[in-house]
């Protein structure tokens, strides 16, 4: 590949990354209700039915002091403190014995009643989530 197919190529790069939409906090604050639970590049994709997906009643709550819960079965699964890198959630868990593990959350869309986003890893978590309150 020649230099300027290499300059080409980091420009589109840029170009790309420069027209994600920058995500504010306060976009986020509230209760969202997953609607759907998927891993799709699991061979063959994993899909929770909307029958797990009701009786486990998770949702994903942030709060004005940058609060983070995950709630599952009527319970808190996980908490913590998030910040926002433009489309990205930093997520701080705090686990027992005073362990905080750091991982990031990718917001594929977002509107003032729906949310998608989806884990960092390869075996990536897809969740399709809407605004309760």
């Amino acid at each position: 590949m020649n230099i300027s197919a290499v300059a080409g190529f980091c420009m589109i790069l840029l170009l790309i990354s420069s027209c994600t939409k920058s995500v504010k906090p306060e976009e986020l604050y509230g209760e969202w209700k997953y609607l759907k639970v998927e891993n799709p590049n699991q061979n063959p994709p994993l899909i929770m039915s909307d029958t797990e997906v009701k009786e486990a009643n998770p949702s994903i709550i942030f709060s004005k002091n940058d609060d983070l819960v995950i709630m599952w079965g009527g319970k808190k699964l996980s908490y913590g403190k998030f910040r926002m890198e433009n489309s990205m959630i930093r997520y701080k868990e705090n686990l027992p014995g005073g362990v905080v593990r750091e991982f990031p959350f990718i917001i594929k869309e977002i509107s003032k009643d729906k949310l998608i986003f989806e884990t960092m890893a390869q075996d990536f978590t897809r969740v399709t989530a809407q605004k309760v309150r």
